[in-house]
């Protein structure tokens, strides 16, 4: 079947009832039915998958009213597998191709996260943490990530002067947090020029060098070490790499805590093409195999703590922000990247929410400590 050259009935014939296996309905009545605006839109999913999916919605071919739980609908069902999977199968060697080597450290800073500091402030938290909160008894975005910053103090046993490095620092929220709370001493790496800039605004008078490098850069020795949602940029072929260098930076008894978005799919699986090309360019998605392997030899896993669903309420409070501060920022981005933002976020939570991906906490020891480790949640 060639769907470029399908005709509108046929094409639309099939995608409907590829949707429909889902509970899902074009034109239907429910929030999570889809309203096409362009009989285009048959073809080109079929053409073009979830890119095809992504890029009609920015051109407007497309609403829905709740498109977290479109995707989840969609996702649930395993849809995406079902359209088009030639190019499914082409955009995952891709992918592989795209995260064996060593690629430009600073581009996804460039690309992603120097975008602009003012739309990250309408969209995050007071702290400007740009990862999963943890919504154990949270009532807000704010107490969401405060937990979080918490939860990850406590796994790594903090005490005051302990020597901390954070590998993709951000703005500097989780090492400000515990040099406020624990009196510790950190160093942050970020390879974005606008997050090192702020989040040396944001540590000043504390114990905290801010360095724009990329983790390989990195030398010293350090009593505990954080990654927090960076891993997801390293890529397959790094990882060892990766391991290697927090083991030798990290001292013989002391802890590392990374903090990542888990893949739930067999090892090798590629980054969706569509975030791959407008949000998170040569990103990929770790599995269970995937950090294993990497760790054999040099760590002992302490703990492995899950709480992917906490995404979903992240990511639907994120949207949020960033609808109601939209204003602001109007003069800056046109309607095009406001919808592909929403795009963005909202097909993320209804990822997190399919189970499809997950978040992963571990706890790494050299040794494995003596007296053991206590997991806590």
């Amino acid at each position: 079947m060639n769907p470029e050259t399908l005709s509108l009935s046929s094409a639309q014939e099939f995608v409907t009832n590829i949707f429909n296996r889902a509970g899902i309905t074009a034109n239907g009545r429910m929030a999570s039915d889809i309203k096409v605006h362009n009989t285009k839109f048959y073809n080109r999913v079929l053409a073009q998958g979830s890119l095809g999916l992504g890029e009609s919605y920015m051109d407007g071919w497309w609403d829905c009213e709740d498109l977290s739980q479109f995707f989840f609908l969609l996702l649930r069902a395993r849809l995406d597998e079902a359209v088009n999977p030639a190019t499914l199968a082409l955009q995952s060697l891709k992918s592989k191709v795209l995260t064996l080597g060593r690629n430009d450290p600073y581009k996804i800073g460039e690309f992603h996260y120097d975008l602009s500091d003012d739309l990250y402030r309408v969209m995050l938290d007071k702290r400007m943490i740009y990862t999963c909160g943890y919504w154990q008894d949270a009532l807000s975005l704010d107490e969401a990530q405060e937990n979080k910053l918490q939860l990850i103090c406590d796994k790594l046993y903090l005490e005051p002067g302990m020597r901390v490095l954070d590998i993709g620092c951000g703005w500097g929220g989780f090492l400000k947090y515990a040099a406020e709370n624990y009196g510790i001493k950190g160093v942050g790496v970020t390879v974005s020029k606008e997050q090192a800039s702020e989040a040396k605004k944001n540590c000043q008078g504390f114990a905290i060098d801010i360095r724009l490098e990329d983790y390989r850069e990195t030398v010293g020795q350090f009593d505990r070490i954080v990654s927090i949602g960076m891993f997801e940029h390293v890529g397959k072929k790094n990882y060892l790499t990766f391991f290697k260098k927090a083991a030798e930076c990290l001292t013989d008894d002391g802890i590392f805590l990374l903090h990542t978005i888990g893949n739930s799919e067999p090892s090798g699986g590629g980054t969706d093409p569509w975030i791959e090309k407008y949000i998170f360019p040569n990103s990929m998605i770790p599995s269970i195999s995937h950090v294993a392997t990497a760790i054999e030899g040099l760590f002992v896993m302490e703990d492995w703590h899950n709480f992917g669903p906490h995404y979903d309420k992240t990511l639907l409070s994120w949207f949020e922000n960033f609808d109601h501060g939209w204003p602001k920022l109007q003069d800056k981005f046109d309607k095009t990247f406001y919808r592909k933002w929403k795009y963005y976020l909202l097909s993320c939570a209804g990822t997190f929410r399919a189970r499809r991906t997950q978040l992963w906490q571990i706890v790494l020891t050299k040794h494995g400590l003596s007296n053991g480790y206590t997991s806590l949640r």
